[in-house]
């Protein structure tokens, strides 16, 4: 299902994997001019890994995909339940500058949370009593941004457990279902989505 809001294209893509995907993004990116819509892609992954390009690969004991990626950021877990919205937006066009851009994520998933969720400083996401709730991901190629975010709605959060989340030792993690949010994932990406198409508008 695709939607145009303003001048900002919301597809739900529903459950992909993750290198096509991310190859997809990056497509779009490298063939978009100054009059492609910026588009926000609403997902959720197949269980996977992802390494941001200046993180060293991690050994994981278990079978799950480890990919690297050319997002910012450390390691990070996709999967099932995950709300992932991935923000391919032209910031030059904006004038919107990348911390700016970060920050307006960021409040994006706080609005959606409400008071309990903060920032951590020197730590890109959004977290609740400490525990981190949504991760936080980009690349800017010539102005352009793709990856973006990923907030935990009603998942198995154990693969975290094999990591040092977005690069942090004994960072605990969380989501929405703990928080008692009745929330189905595709609702939560929804809200989540048109809360960034609002902050965009209004920068």
């Amino acid at each position: 299902m695709t939607t145009l809001l303003d001048d900002i294209v919301v597809k739900e893509l529903g459950r992909v994997e993750y290198q096509p995907t991310w190859l997809a993004m990056r497509a779009f990116t490298q063939a978009r001019n100054d009059e492609t819509s910026d588009e926000l892609w609403l997902l959720e992954h197949a269980p996977v890994y992802t390494v941001g390009q200046g993180a060293t690969m991690p050994h994981i004991p278990n079978s799950i995909q480890i990919l690297k990626t050319d997002r910012g950021g450390d390691v990070t877990y996709h999967g099932p339940g995950q709300a992932v919205i991935y923000t391919l937006v032209d910031l030059a066009r904006r004038s919107i500058k990348v911390k700016r851009f970060v920050w307006l994520l960021e409040q994006a998933v706080i609005d959606l949370l409400g008071p309990r969720a903060d920032r951590r400083r020197g730590a890109p996401g959004v977290y609740v009593e400490g525990a981190k709730i949504a991760a936080l991901g980009i690349r800017v190629v010539r102005g352009r941004a793709y990856h973006g975010v990923a907030l935990n709605v009603d998942m198995d959060l154990s693969p975290f457990a094999a990591i040092d989340p977005c690069g942090y030792p004994g960072l605990r993690v969380t989501q929405m279902r703990d928080l008692w949010f009745d929330l189905s994932v595709a609702e939560a990406g929804r809200r989540l989505a048109a809360l960034i198409k609002e902050r965009l508008v209004d920068a």
